[in-house]
């Protein structure tokens, strides 16, 4: 049974940092290229962050780069995104995911979700 459980949503205040992690299991995720999605209130949901599977090379939407990093961790089943700098256009719930292919227009294995709030 595949799971990707997501933490470390939280209410946090513009400028701060913070860490959410998604914890995989039942898919051989050494093979698997995670990405970080989110979805405000009343908005498509979009592409945040991805790492690739086989050269870890990471991928960004232009909002958050430079106060976004991605990571993962192979022996522990375990991707990280890194908030920094937070604004309140970040405000949405944050879903990881897992696909074969970095590119894909739509992941394989989602998440339930984590809430990340940013007040002004």
């Amino acid at each position: 049974q595949v799971q990707l459980v997501e933490s470390g949503g939280r209410l946090v205040q513009a400028g701060g940092s913070l860490r959410l992690s998604c914890e995989a299991s039942g898919f051989s995720f050494r093979r698997y290229a995670l990405g970080w999605f989110r979805q405000a209130p009343g908005k498509e949901r979009e592409f945040v962050a991805a790492i690739d599977w086989s050269d870890g090379k990471t991928y960004y939407e232009d909002s958050v780069k430079g106060r976004f990093t991605i990571s993962r961790d192979n022996a522990k089943n375990t991707v990280w995104l890194q908030m920094n700098s937070v604004k309140p256009d970040d405000t949405a719930v944050y879903y990881c995911a897992a696909d074969k292919v970095v590119a894909s227009r739509e992941f394989e294995y989602w998440g339930q979700g984590t809430q990340v709030t940013v007040s002004s």
